[in-house]
C-alpha cells in the first residue's frame, strides 16, 4: 500500500533532484567559468555614478512617500476592478456596494495626495 503511495509521487521527487541539481550545477559552474576582475569602481560601495554625499540616515523627502501610495492606489484599483466588473452580475448588490466602499477609500487616498501636492511636478 505505501509502496504504490510513494510510486505516485515518484516523478515530482525526481523533478525535484533534478531541479535542485541544475541550480547546484549552474552556480558552480558559474563560479568556475565567470571571469573576476575586481577593480576600485566595482568594488566602490555605489555604482550610481557619484559618491554617498551624506549619512545614510537622512530624511527622505515626503513626495517619495507620497508617489509610492499613489502607485498603490491605482495599481489596487485597476487590480481588483477588472474581476469585479466580470462578475458584478454573479455577487449581486453586497459585492456592488462594498466595491463602492472601496473605490471611495482609494479616492480619499487619491484626494489627500492631490491636495498635499504629490501630483505637482516641479
Amino acid at each position: 500500500m505505501l509502496l504504490e503511495y510513494l510510486q505516485n509521487y515518484l516523478s515530482i521527487l525526481i523533478f525535484l533532484v533534478i531541479a535542485i541539481g541544475l541550480g547546484f550545477a549552474f552556480i558552480i559552474v558559474n563560479f568556475i567559468c565567470a571571469p573576476s576582475h575586481p577593480d576600485s569602481e566595482k568594488l566602490s560601495p555605489y555604482e550610481c555614478g557619484f559618491e554617498p554625499f551624506s549619512d545614510s540616515r537622512m530624511k527622505f523627502d515626503v513626495r517619495f512617500y507620497l508617489v509610492a501610495i499613489l502607485f498603490i492606489i491605482f495599481d489596487l484599483e485597476v487590480a481588483f476592478l477588472f474581476p469585479w466588473a466580470v462578475t458584478l452580475s454573479k455577487i449581486g448588490a453586497l459585492g456592488f456596494w462594498s466595491m463602492m466602499i472601496f473605490l471611495s477609500v482609494l479616492t480619499v487616498g487619491f484626494i489627500y495626495e492631490w491636495k498635499s501636492g504629490a501630483l505637482d511636478w516641479e
